[in-house]
């Protein structure tokens, strides 16, 4: 019998007994994406454990996105494409101060090669949600924040057609950390017109499952954006200054 970790709570030791109890069933088929899991009294008598430490348990394994619980349904085995957690990364961004630069290179190391794969495997269904982004980015050309979602939209879709599984997590990760990023200066945006024209071009090369284009269009809309993004920031203080100057009352005029 292993022996407890020292400083290490209890109910945390039992938490993770449950937590291994449910990666092990994983493991070996017995629960696959979209399963209900057991009633908590049932998984409790099933693990020998208490129900509050099945409870905690099971709020760590939601916690990481393998659960998801349905009020009134139940706990279950999250279906869909994997997620990956951002905390970590943005508390590494946060502590090494990552640029927009080192977002932008990582961007393009990783999306190129994905537009190229999503050009030679993506399914019709794949397809249809590509060119559902493209519509709505065209659709919020006026209005920088909306566009901004359906931009990343449109590259997770793009990355989800792929067909792998770990890119596609990677980066849905990525950007949902660009996200927070961008939507700082987003309404400093000027002409949209150019990054829905893109993203139409890179729809277009992917139907036409021609790789070469498609990684070359992917690229030159995030050294675009790149560009952008530094327009936009240089743009922000000068705002800034400019709405506190307006904000500031008046001086009272001597007598």
């Amino acid at each position: 019998m292993p022996t407890p970790e020292r400083g290490v709570p209890a109910q945390r030791r039992v938490a993770e007994q449950v937590v291994a109890h449910l990666r092990r069933l994983i493991e070996r088929g017995k629960l696959r994406p979209g399963y209900r899991l057991p009633p908590e009294r049932g998984l409790a008598k099933q693990i020998g454990v208490s129900r509050s430490s099945v409870r905690a348990g099971l709020r760590s394994l939601t916690a990481m996105r393998v659960l998801e619980t349905r009020h009134g349904a139940g706990t279950f085995v999250t279906a869909g494409p994997p997620t990956l957690g951002t905390e970590p990364l943005r508390f590494l961004a946060a502590l090494h101060g990552f640029s927009a630069d080192d977002m932008f290179e990582a961007r393009r190391t990783l999306e190129v090669s994905i537009v190229g794969l999503a050009a030679e495997r993506a399914t019709p269904e794949d397809l249809a949600a590509i060119a559902e982004e493209v519509a709505e980015g065209f659709a919020s050309i006026e209005d920088p924040h909306a566009f901004l979602l359906h931009d990343i939209r449109f590259h997770r879709a793009v990355a989800a057609a792929c067909g792998n599984p770990i890119l596609a997590s990677v980066v849905e990760m990525v950007s949902a950390l660009f996200y927070e990023q961008r939507r700082q200066t987003a309404g400093q945006a000027q002409d949209l017109r150019v990054p829905a024209q893109l993203h139409r071009r890179i729809y277009h090369a992917i139907r036409a499952r021609d790789r070469g284009h498609a990684q070359s269009a992917m690229n030159e809309h995030l050294v675009r954006a790149q560009q952008a993004q530094a327009s936009e920031a240089a743009a922000a203080p000068a705002l800034a200054a400019t709405n506190t100057s307006r904000r500031r009352p008046a001086r009272p005029r001597p007598h």
